[in-house]
């Protein structure tokens, strides 16, 4: 069985449900974390988002402190903490003081995108050039992760092993390689335009002191339900959260699988809607098992890495624990 030798983590964006305070949603993903440890996943991951209704997840590396002192033995990290948005020293040291406190447990994890409209991007002090010099920033933070830089120093960051995975689309990939890192990537653009990013990737890595071969963590949606029908209905409450965000500028708060009609949307709205539930794994156990079989073989995977959102939160739950003993990781 193919899925034997990949591992499974998660990723937790502390969605925000319709009538949930963002301290509410913060501190279920510290307890999420708790049950994903006990399930056996590999990673727990948190996210940067800023000034959205619907994500409660804005300030990584503190969120990450909370899951590590929650939990005792799963990896923790960021995927991903957004370099555009932040200077590469400070960076260097909230991962240097997270990799004190909790040695051999800490990823970091980097991303490309910066503020989501113009009014956050000002807010944070940055526009959307800052992406063009990801490669200089991303240099910065390695350095200070080495023997500092220009005579700088992130004491608590200096000589720690801090794993560094770039998370990518596109030409993203072919830096990734450059730089001789773990590649972290979704089918945004669709599977097959992930699998080709894949294939570059593997052609153009280049061995660094950090990593001697190509790793792959293959970012997807998955969920697990009774049924296939009833699996379906429970990814209806993302999709509908994305198309909204493509059309409003604005990542709304989940809202029930009963409350979204299709014929209600536009023409544009129902096309994303339809889009964002195209690449998703749902489906029974088994339905699940050869889905994830077909993705391994299709992208050599080394990891995937699962996000899933859904407004039932016992029902997400239940997934992530029937994934853990579909993949063989919990009871």
């Amino acid at each position: 069985m193919a899925l034997e030798s990949v591992r499974f983590s998660i990723l937790d964006r502390s969605r925000v449900r319709r009538g949930q305070t963002h301290a509410d949603a913060l501190r279920e993903t510290v307890a999420f974390a708790a049950l994903a440890e006990q399930w056996g996943y590999h990673r727990f991951w948190v996210a940067e988002h800023h000034s959205v209704p619907g994500v409660a997840g804005t300030a990584p590396t503190v969120l990450a402190a909370a899951v590590a002192a929650a939990t005792s033995r799963i990896r923790v990290g960021t995927g991903g903490v957004m370099l555009p948005n932040h200077q590469p020293l400070v960076i260097a040291e909230q991962f240097g003081v997270l990799a004190s406190l909790f040695p051999g447990r800490i990823d970091m994890g980097l991303g490309r995108s910066v503020g989501f409209t113009d009014g956050v991007r000002r807010a944070l002090g940055h526009d959307l050039d800052d992406a063009d010099d990801f490669d200089t920033r991303l240099i910065e933070v390695l350095d200070y992760f080495e023997a500092g830089r220009q005579g700088v120093h992130a004491a608590s960051a200096e000589g720690a092993d801090m794993p560094t995975f770039l998370l990518a689309t596109g030409s993203g990939a072919e830096r990734a390689a450059r730089f001789g890192l773990p590649l972290v990537i979704a089918p945004i653009a669709g599977t097959q335009s992930m699998v080709e990013a894949i294939v570059r990737y593997r052609t153009l890595f280049q061995p660094s002191a950090r990593v001697q071969r190509p790793y792959v963590v293959v970012s997807a949606a998955v969920v697990i339900a009774d049924s296939t029908e009833q699996a379906h209905r429970l990814l209806l409450p993302e999709a509908w959260s994305s198309a909204y965000s493509r059309t409003h500028g604005e990542f709304p708060a989940l809202i029930p699988p009963e409350q979204i009609d299709p014929a209600t949307m536009t023409d544009r709205q129902r096309r994303l809607f339809e889009q964002a539930l195209g690449n998703q794994i749902h489906g029974t156990e088994d339905e699940v098992a050869e889905a994830l079989e077909n993705l391994v073989g299709r992208t050599d995977a080394d990891e995937i890495l699962v996000h899933t959102s859904t407004f039932d939160r016992a029902a997400r739950l239940d997934s992530h624990r029937r994934l853990a003993r579909v993949i063989g990781s919990g009871s």
